[in-house]
């Protein structure tokens, strides 16, 4: 006892208490909670496809597993998964990348890690957009970096400007970070746009996770634009392949043997096994993506007109990822509230708008990673929730 009295106190970093939750993660775990203790929940706040991964994608990887590929690969990733991806971006977008700019990760969260330890020092700045996916002003912040803001608007269809975004540079600038197709909105940057933004002479990280996941319209790479980018991709959207944790950089030569050595130290190399299913993701998926997409494209459409119908704001219709943004502020001005409420009496999970930055607070997020019949249910219990509650 008295060895135990005498123990010093635990010290934690400044970083590690100040991080804040990614609050979607927050929801579904106190779903799931729900869910052990026997009650029905019905998920739409968590961006995780509800499809099976592809059986060609499977069956590469028990090949590979079969064949004893279970060993450390190079430390930027398989030379076929890497030209791979390279064939992909010029095929489908027409640019041209040498496999010798590719670092594929242990999933894309990995990458921007990597990404940032190689971009910034204490007080550097990167803009984004806010709203904004959650996590980017927390991997910005613990590596001592600033996030500057660019407020989107609902009014102006949450359009990232090349304007709002000169007004924010300045000598600190390290880059500007872009989403397109964007979380948590579902927009697309238009070409001419993406060309603006690229023109101002900041390099760009342009994160291309929703890239495949577009209806109606057409993705574009910044690459398509400017060589001093930054791509960030992977293979958990399109493919659904959440679990698996394959993601990669594409990046200026001159960034590689520096964030190949960060790979080496903090993660040494990805998953063997993963990297050749991937590969035949690249090479064997693309039907059983279109597939998926269309599924998607219905489900979208469907989410659109029934939240519309309960008096949900939507004034532009998102056309990229699976996600629907409803502005809630007719009957409330505390998403956070809101989508536990909603999780509680109404057993649905909703991700507050907060998560994704103050100018998306008024909002819910939707996901439409799930199967109709589960989002028919799920909105039939959130329009009796607003009815009981005098909202409708």
């Amino acid at each position: 006892m008295d060895h135990i009295a005498n123990q010093a106190p635990m010290m934690l970093t400044r970083r590690a208490a100040e991080i804040p939750p990614f609050i979607v993660m927050d929801v579904l775990e106190a779903a799931q909670e729900m869910e052990r203790n026997g009650e029905q929940v019905i998920h739409l706040e968590v961006g995780e496809p509800d499809f099976d991964t592809p059986e060609c994608i499977k069956e590469a990887c028990c090949r590979a597993l079969k064949e004893g590929k279970t060993h450390y690969t190079h430390s930027l990733g398989l030379l076929e998964l890497r030209e791979a991806i390279c064939d992909h971006y010029l095929t489908r977008y027409g640019v041209t990348v040498s496999p010798d700019q590719v670092l594929v990760t242990s999933g894309t969260s990995p990458a921007m890690l990597i990404l940032f330890a190689a971009l910034l020092e204490r007080g550097s700045e990167v803009i984004i957009s806010d709203p904004h996916y959650a996590c980017y002003p927390n991997f910005i912040r613990f590596f001592e970096g600033t996030p500057v803001c660019v407020p989107v608007r609902e009014a102006d269809g949450f359009q990232y400007t090349p304007d709002a975004i000169r007004a924010r540079i300045t000598p600190q600038t390290r880059a500007i970070l872009i989403n397109s197709p964007s979380n948590p909105t579902g927009n697309l940057l238009d070409r001419e746009r993406m060309a603006q933004i690229a023109a101002l002479g900041v390099p760009i990280i342009s994160d291309e996770i929703y890239h495949g996941l577009v209806y109606g319209e057409q993705e574009h790479t910044i690459l398509e634009f400017t060589d001093n980018a930054f791509v960030l991709n992977g293979f958990s959207k399109a493919y659904a392949m959440t679990g698996w944790r394959l993601g990669y950089l594409i990046a200026p030569r001159a960034y590689i043997r520096p964030m190949q050595k960060i790979q080496q130290n903090l993660f040494i190399s990805p998953n063997a096994f993963v990297q050749w299913a991937g590969l035949a993701a690249l090479r064997e998926a693309g039907p059983d993506v279109l597939k998926m997409k269309t599924i998607y494209d219905e489900r979208r459409r469907y989410m659109i007109r029934r939240l519309r119908e309960m008096g949900l704001g939507i004034s532009v219709e998102p056309t990229g990822a699976f996600y629907v943004l409803g502005n809630i502020s007719a009957f409330s001005q505390n998403s956070y509230e809101t989508a536990f409420d909603i999780l509680k009496r109404a057993r649905v999970g909703v991700t507050p708008g907060i998560d994704f930055g103050a100018h998306c607070e008024g909002y819910l997020r939707f996901s439409y990673a799930n199967s109709l019949e589960n989002i028919t249910a799920g909105l039939n219990r959130i329009e009796m929730y607003l009815k009981e509650r005098g909202a409708l």
